[in-house]
């Protein structure tokens, strides 16, 4: 192996490439499409067993069981069930059939992964190259510059799947939900994946949880994977959607209803006549975006749309599987009957009357039925006036999303419309993008003023070098995609981003006006004559079926023992990693206050996208981004607290490397929901390697509290949350029990003012007695490694 984790400051350029870049160019002529199915024989084991895992489960349990519980009881690590487990308490240990990872958090994970000593992966795994491309002028040549730039990673990435067993998904192959959706998916089985949105694959009825690189380590190392066992939300859809409405509009609706923190702790499990009416990529939305509640995942049962969806994806034997077992891969027919007895909370929405849906701006659950959006838009002063419509990404990108918006592009090039707004389309991947263009939809967004993107993640992570003379500036934008917090897509706080099905941001986009209604308005052609836009139609799977020449996929070795793994000397992009100290056994004394952040403080904000996704693979050089979006209660600032140690003001980061430098352990206190978004583990590594010993919150986003536990940090929430107004600037801090720390016996901090004053305050915390010995040896992968030593 070549393993050098020496800094420098250049990285590979296109004058001095790493390595050939023709290893990742794009796609070239193959064969039509792809014939394989990847994992037949782990899927047909998987299958065989789920009968007999269930039977032991409802004897257990003593009643009939929802889909999600079928799915958790037949994935037990021991086996079959032994005991009923209690919905919010019990933490159960898992055994997960496949883990998929994207490029950004591959990272992390298989830096961690390489120093466990294993020789291969235990169980089916990707990596997906979506992250690192951004969008700028379009995608042939946004590609090319992302593997001018990226090149070492990619590299990385491709070098180190190879020798572990793992495939690996080249940069242009897609995003990575999309194409797992395609791909791997099928009804009834449970992965994880470094992603908050793998919950995309509930469309096929799977349950798909997003996790830290941490816990995915543990999976590919072949150990039990550990969650509380989830309460359940039960959505019944009835009814059947018809013109504008699209099933984006369920989850704008169910967001507006749970909040951005309503899922927390909760499976969504949807049903009803409804959810059988809808398309399987449209039941992938659905899920896709239950991130935005906090959910743990989403999903729906098996129905005719999951087998529509296997054929047309060359997967017919998947599907012939799925139907020999299909009364287990959904709910049982009196959890449906009566869904009040059976789920924690049961929400019911009519699609026949359902409204399209914008939700926003700056957060995904501010939900305006689209004939009330125009006058939120007015009563705010939001700005009017929609400089960018942006479709695709990986909760909007399917054949039929695409189609649905070119037939609204077809109608501003018949009705003579000029679109007023800049258009951007993102494919979700290279098979969807061929067939699309093999079919004629593409031409017509060029034709209509669009430029279709790379097919990767872009703006909707912002990566995105947006076209504006002013990067600050009050505007408004409206996307397909999943998240909308400030400075989430170009890292303007004051662009005002909103969230909306591809329908409909293609018709504000060629209105050009946010205040536009395309159920009832009309527009003014350029021939100075009023036209309506008609209802968008599409299709749900191409007519000609899927096509693609090369969908970017690549085998890794039978045998990876003789594969290098390849760093390159001297990078500011990777280093290897050193294990966390391990606790020393003391309580902790005379810690400093870091921040004391105010409102929301998502994972965007304590380790920022964009621009930082460069350093996704260094752990210090990212960590100069810890918590600079937080906005410290103290100010109202951003990226400036008070260093105690001198008395001035600084960046988060200096002023913590100066802690760290002094061996002084420090806090970081928090307010709702703290951790929200995607789930990254950098937001709990980062504070982990700049010494910060513990985060001290109102309430926690769930990923985000199970990182911060596997990277040995103290994850705690105040046992009173009036408490929180009585964290002074200036304390000091002291954990006066932790020698004693166990599972369900609060901790004791004590806050000493500057003035001389203490507040004594408890803090919970959820650490069962494994999470406890995490937290001992300093983190979950310490433990690996010394389980395998």
């Amino acid at each position: 192996m070549v393993l050098d984790d020496r800094n420098a400051s250049d990285t590979a350029s296109a004058s001095e490439p790493f390595r050939d870049l023709s290893t990742f160019a794009a796609p070239k002529p193959r064969k039509p499409s792809m014939s394989k199915i990847f994992d037949i024989d782990m899927i047909k084991a998987v299958y065989d067993r789920i009968p007999s895992r269930i039977a032991a489960a409802r004897k257990v349990v003593g009643k009939p069981l929802t889909l999600t519980e079928k799915i958790l009881y037949a994935h037990l690590w021991q086996g079959d069930a032994e005991g009923a487990y209690q919905r919010g308490k019990d933490y159960v240990d898992f055994a997960p059939d496949r883990v998929a990872m994207q490029d950004a958090t591959a990272q992390m994970a298989l830096l961690q992964f390489m120093t466990t000593g294993r020789k291969q992966v235990a169980v089916p795994s990707t990596v997906h190259c979506d992250h690192l491309i951004q969008a700028r002028v379009g995608a042939k040549q946004d590609l090319q510059d992302a593997l001018n730039k990226s090149n070492e990673v990619f590299t990385f990435l491709e070098s180190i799947s190879n020798k572990y067993g793992i495939g690996f998904w080249k940069p242009g192959a897609g995003i990575i939900h999309q194409v797992v959706l395609e791909q791997y998916a099928y009804p009834g089985g449970m992965m994880i994946g470094t992603d908050s949105h793998t919950v995309n694959a509930g469309g096929l009825g799977m349950v798909a949880i997003g996790v830290g690189g941490a816990d995915a380590c543990d999976v590919m190392s072949g150990l039990p994977w550990e969650l509380k066992w989830p309460k359940l939300i039960g959505v019944k859809l009835t009814g059947k959607m018809s013109g504008w409405t699209a099933s984006k509009d369920v989850i704008l609706k169910v967001a507006g209803v749970l909040t951005v923190k309503g899922g927390t702790g909760a499976i969504v499990e949807y049903f009803g006549p409804g959810a059988e009416s809808l398309s399987c990529t449209g039941k992938g939305t659905i899920c896709n975006m239950g991130a935005e509640i906090g959910a743990t995942t989403s999903t729906f049962g098996y129905d005719d749309s999951m087998r529509r969806f296997l054929t047309g994806t060359g997967r017919a034997e998947v599907a012939k599987l799925a139907d020999a077992i299909a009364e287990h891969l959904t709910g049982d027919p009196e959890v449906y009957a009566e869904p009040e007895k059976y789920f924690d909370q049961v929400i019911e929405i009519d699609l026949s009357t359902l409204e399209p849906h914008v939700n926003g701006p700056f957060s995904p659950d501010l939900a305006h039925p689209i004939s009330k959006f125009g006058e939120a838009v007015k009563k705010n002063n939001w700005p009017a006036r929609l400089e960018v419509g942006l479709i695709g990404s990986c909760t909007n990108s399917s054949y039929e999303d695409l189609t649905r918006a070119a037939s609204l592009a077809q109608q501003a090039i018949d009705k003579k419309l000029k679109v007023k707004s800049e258009f951007t389309i993102t494919p979700g991947s290279e098979q969807v993008r061929f067939t699309a263009e093999r079919d004629g939809i593409l031409e017509k967004f060029d034709a209509m003023g669009g430029v279709v993107l790379a097919n990767a993640c872009g703006p909707c992570i912002g990566q995105w070098a947006r076209h504006t003379n002013d990067p600050d500036r009050k505007n408004s934008i409206i996307t397909s995609f999943n998240r909308n917090f400030a400075k989430r897509n170009d890292g303007n706080p004051n662009t005002h981003a909103f969230v909306a099905s591809p329908e409909i941001v293609t018709a504000l986009a060629i209105a050009g006006d946010l205040t536009f209604n395309p159920l009832t308005d009309e527009l003014v052609n350029e021939e100075g004559r009023k036209v309506r836009l008609d209802e968008p139609e599409g299709l749900e799977l191409p007519p000609k079926g899927f096509g693609v020449e090369d969908p970017g996929y690549k085998a890794p070795a039978e045998d990876g023992s003789q594969v290098e793994v390849i760093v390159k000397p001297g990078s500011d992009r990777l280093q290897l990693l050193e294990p966390f100290p391990a606790w020393d056994g003391k309580n902790i004394t005379n810690a400093v206050l870091l921040i004391k952040a105010k409102g929301k403080c998502t994972t965007d904000h304590i380790s920022m996208a964009g621009p930082w996704l460069r350093y996704r693979g260094h752990l210090d050089n990212i960590s100069n981004n810890t918590l600079t979006g937080a906005v410290n209660a103290f100010n109202g600032e951003t990226d400036k607290v008070k260093d105690q140690l001198t008395g001035e003001y600084g960046k988060v980061p200096d002023t913590q490397r100066h802690y760290k430098a002094e061996g002084i352990p420090s806090v970081v206190v928090g307010d709702h929901n703290y951790g929200e978004g995607s789930s990254r583990e950098h937001a709990a590594m980062q504070p982990r390697h700049l010494g910060v010993r513990a985060v001290l919150v109102k309430s926690f986003a769930r990923i985000h509290e199970t990182n911060l536990k596997k990277q040995g940090m103290l994850a705690l929430t105040f046992a009173n949350e009036s408490d929180y107004d009585k964290v002074q600037e200036d304390d000091r801090i002291d954990l006066t029990d932790l020698v004693n720390f166990a599972p369900e016996r609060p901790l004791t901090l004590v806050f000493k003012h500057k003035d001389g004053g203490r507040d004594t305050v408890m803090a919970d915390h959820t650490y069962n007695a494994q999470q406890i010995e995490w937290f001992k040896a300093g983190s979950a992968l310490n433990l690996i490694r010394q389980q395998n030593n």
